[in-house]
């Protein structure tokens, strides 16, 4: 299967041919999950645009037109970070990348790589630039469990990088195996945070909006 159909919605596929097209550094896959840690985060202070121009260092890509400009801030506001507000809810849980299921060394390496750099976006999107965030209890045990995950996946990456034309195919197989349950246990781990964070903020909203003045 081919990376790229990993997801098809018409948002997801239109921002990842525009973020491919303004040769943005940080991978379609990688935008995912920050968005939707951005998302998550309790921090009160994410402003999209922000958000977009780190995906180049802090500052938008150079542009022909305003309608380019348009056109991509469309894509990824409008289009795919409001199709990740949907995983805010329990019956709508988030999926990572489809990933090539031949089980090949290559893929192996590709695997891993992926669900990596997926990690840090969620973890990035979270914590909002920050180094240390206050986490609900939930969320901060789903951020221990999804370090130890990453720490599996970078294994996963130097074993590859020290035998890369690996062939035991009875090996690949259980590995792969393993890997797709890894993969169950991160979503669940993902979809555990965002709904931690969200309870969190919107109880906070709640307490902000429902106390009383104080009278003088």
């Amino acid at each position: 299967m081919d990376m790229k159909k990993a997801t098809t919605t018409p948002s997801n596929r239109n921002a990842q041919a525009l973020l491919e097209k303004h040769r943005s550094p940080v991978p379609f896959h990688e935008v995912r999950t920050r968005f939707l840690g951005n998302i998550a985060t309790p921090a009160m202070s994410v402003a999209p645009l922000q958000v977009i121009k780190n995906l180049w260092g802090g500052e938008l890509p150079a542009f022909d037109s305003i309608d380019e400009v348009n056109e991509l801030l469309d894509a990824l506001v409008q289009g795919l970070w409001n199709d990740l507000t949907r995983h805010q809810k329990r019956g709508q849980p988030f999926r990572l990348t489809r990933m090539p299921a031949e089980p090949t060394a290559a893929n192996l390496g590709r695997h891993g790589l992926v669900r990596i750099q997926e990690l840090d976006g969620f973890i990035e999107g979270l914590f909002n630039g920050e180094d240390a965030i206050d986490l609900p209890e939930r969320a901060h045990e789903a951020v221990r469990h999804l370090a130890e995950l990453r720490a599996m996946m970078a294994g996963i990456c130097e074993l590859v990088s020290r035998d890369p034309v690996a062939d035991d195919r009875n090996q690949l197989d259980i590995t792969f195996r393993h890997l797709r349950e890894l993969t169950r246990i991160m979503e669940t781990e993902i979809h555990e945070a965002v709904l931690s964070c969200t309870r969190a903020r919107r109880q906070m909203l709640d307490g902000i909006f429902t106390e009383k003045p104080t009278v003088h």
